[in-house]
């Protein structure tokens, strides 16, 4: 049994980490607490408050009980807004909160990047610009190139945590990039894990996406390896387990 706690802020798109333990292997659990917020908002105040540590502490000894092995502060605006500095300050206090190893989406999406193998990336984000900037500005201190930045000036989570998968595809290819090697969706808000496969094959390369990319990071700080192609590529970098081929994106024996 693998168990990776992760931090949720309120209320938002939460459901796509059931989808994914689904997807993954039947050993693998995603317990989740929901941290408090201020309102429904993604302005910059509201979100730094978000990840005070005494609202990322509530939710330890809950975290812990369940069995968690690594904790995820799964909140990509509410890591990237305090900088890269701050962002490490951030898990390091977790992390010393919990006795665990812990991490959060923001710096999920840069260790995504580097085991993809890429170094060029473009930011298709639901924020405001001036938030879709500050995540842009943590990839480049990561030492990822961002190729363009697009924001869709959403403000409240609600609203991204709405969108369609016809609304996201919008999103995708208006803020894809050809010198590209991977588009970032950065809002844990948006439900995307049931879409990343057709994602990909409309853009025609890796989409790294909030929630998929905070459950990779908690299962890499747990050391597990989990091939899932229905979670897209970033899930599909190893090669099937022996003994087994994949059948529409399933493991299946030979």
């Amino acid at each position: 049994m693998t168990t990776v706690g992760l931090l949720y802020p309120g209320h938002a798109a939460e459901d796509d980490f059931p989808r994914i333990e689904v997807m993954l292997d039947s050993d693998i659990r995603l317990p989740l607490f929901h941290t408090g917020v201020e309102g429904d908002s993604r302005g910059v105040e509201a979100l730094l408050a978000a990840g005070e540590p005494e609202r990322l502490a509530a939710g330890v000894e809950e975290l812990r009980l369940a069995g968690a092995e690594a904790l995820v502060w799964a909140a990509t605006g509410g890591s990237s807004v305090r900088g890269w500095d701050g962002a490490q300050e951030q898990i390091a206090g977790l992390a010393r909160t919990a006795g665990l190893p812990a991490s959060s989406a923001s710096f999920a999406f840069a260790h995504a990047v580097g085991e993809l193998g890429a170094s060029r990336v473009c930011v298709a984000a639901t924020y405001p610009e001036d938030l879709a900037g500050l995540f842009a500005d943590f990839l480049r201190r990561a030492g990822v190139e961002v190729t363009a930045v697009r924001g869709a000036g959403v403000v409240d989570a609600s609203e991204a945590a709405a969108w369609d998968v016809e609304r996201i595809k919008e999103l995708a290819v208006a803020g894809d990039h050809p010198d590209a090697e991977v588009l970032l969706l950065p809002d844990n808000a948006l439900h995307t894990a049931a879409h990343i496969p057709e994602l990909e094959e409309l853009l025609g390369k890796p989409v790294l996406t909030a929630n998929q990319v905070a459950v990779w990071e908690g299962l890499r700080l747990a050391d597990r390896r989990v091939w899932a192609p229905p979670l897209g590529t970033l899930f599909a970098t190893r090669e099937p387990p022996p003994g087994m081929v994949e059948h529409g994106g399933i493991e299946v024996r030979e």
